[in-house]
């Protein structure tokens, strides 16, 4: 989200030297594009904090499960990539496919804390259970993924290819995708349109049939944001990508990205771990 900030507010070149801000300077001037810029670094370092943290409490955790440690390591790794990707981005003038892979990798670790929370919860690995309600089922989850893929891939082209490149006024100005607007904004919609669809027909079939719980409440909160996120798609071409609703709809791409994880790791059901237990609260009368 902050560095999304970053481009709509045109403050990607504010810090133009990475790691510091300046060449002699670590922070940034009292001015409005640096403070942006820098306050993007400041949050990717919080969450660098909270990597280690989870990557030592993964260590220590009893029993040690070697799944745990490796997405907590491969947490680490992807936020080292992203931040030298941030730097390569700075050092290119905001170059266009960078800035999207940017993103990719961004939602890629998404993906990978979600993994690892849902992991925590479960127990995994040999003589644990692992009960499939449907292969079909778990065939239309990796579809859905797969073209969320899509989406995602279309939805950076037609932003690479719109007004918000990154600069400001005074600043280089950065390239854009040689692609006209128009016709890669329809292509992202028809992609987006047919993954929506697909969603409401599992949720409609996972409904009629009485699948697990689990299954339905997955598919009706990844339809929800879906919807949502398509209205809000079409309210901002409509209404010539305002900045601040271009945030709310990357907000919504990682709240998507949040739902088809979770809904591919729904799949399969598994015991909870004991802490993941809820006990009931016994009430004095």
């Amino acid at each position: 989200m902050s560095g999304a900030a970053v481009r709509l507010t045109g403050s990607g070149l504010g810090c133009p030297d990475w790691p510091s801000c300046y060449h002699h300077q670590l922070q940034a001037s009292a001015s409005f594009h640096p403070i942006i810029e820098f306050g993007n670094r400041l949050v990717t370092i919080a969450i660098t904090v909270l990597i280690v943290v989870t990557i030592v409490a993964a260590h220590l955790r009893a029993p040690k499960r070697r799944d745990l440690v490796g997405l907590s390591w491969l947490l680490g790794l992807g936020v080292v990539a992203d931040a030298v990707l941030g730097g390569i981005v700075v050092y290119t003038k905001l170059n266009p496919y960078l800035v999207s892979v940017h993103m990719w990798l961004s939602l890629a670790m998404v993906v990978v804390g979600v993994v690892l929370f849902h992991r925590s919860k479960f127990q995994y690995g040999p003589g644990s259970r692992a009960d499939i309600a449907s292969e079909a089922t778990r065939k239309v989850a990796w579809l859905i993924s797969a073209i969320f893929t899509l989406v995602v891939m279309a939805g950076t082209t037609a932003t690479g290819s719109g007004p918000h490149a990154g600069g400001s006024q005074g600043q280089l100005v950065a390239k854009r995708l040689p692609f006209a607007l128009r016709d890669v904004v329809m292509a992202h919609a028809a992609i987006a349109t047919c993954f929506v669809g697909l969603v409401a027909a599992m949720f409609i079939i996972l409904e009629s049939v009485g699948a697990p719980g689990r299954l339905r409440s997955a598919s009706k909160r990844l339809l929800i944001v879906s919807c949502l996120q398509g209205a809000i798609g079409f309210i901002q071409y409509a209404t010539h990508l305002p900045p601040w609703l271009v945030e709310i709809h990357v907000l919504g791409a990682v709240s998507l990205t949040m739902g088809v994880a979770s809904f591919q790791l729904s799949q399969v059901a598994r015991d909870k771990e004991a802490w993941a237990i809820k006990t009931p609260v016994a009430v004095s009368s």
